[in-house]
């Protein structure tokens, strides 16, 4: 990559845009349950790139399996989805957006 692409993220931006573009030819319902998911990671999961693409493409796979076997989201998730999702970011050992403001507060308050 350029200095100029690093710099801007063009790289990060066409990366995202084609996982947008995967999301989209989902059929509507894994659709919706995607954007759900992908809010809730927003606000808890990881806080780096690298951990994010990582868990969007590979939540995508699953969920592409899973709509064209004709299976529910939470045959792969079971009951709790949150915990399904809290359990990627751990495994991935990533830093989460909660573990930056808790480190963070910690810092501060003394």
């Amino acid at each position: 990559r350029g200095f100029i692409d690093r710099v801007v993220g063009l790289e990060e931006k066409r990366v995202w845009h084609e996982l947008e573009r995967r999301a989209k030819q989902l059929p509507d319902n894994y659709y919706q349950d995607y954007k759900v998911m992908q809010k809730y990671l927003f606000v808890t999961g990881p806080a780096d790139w690298n951990s994010q693409k990582f868990i969007f493409t590979n939540l995508l796979d699953l969920l592409e399996e899973l709509a064209s076997e004709g299976r529910k989201v939470t045959d792969m998730t079971g009951s709790d989805v949150a915990a399904f999702l809290d359990e990627l970011v751990i495994d991935l050992g990533s830093k989460s957006w909660q573990g930056q403001y808790r480190d963070k507060l910690n810092r501060k308050i003394k």
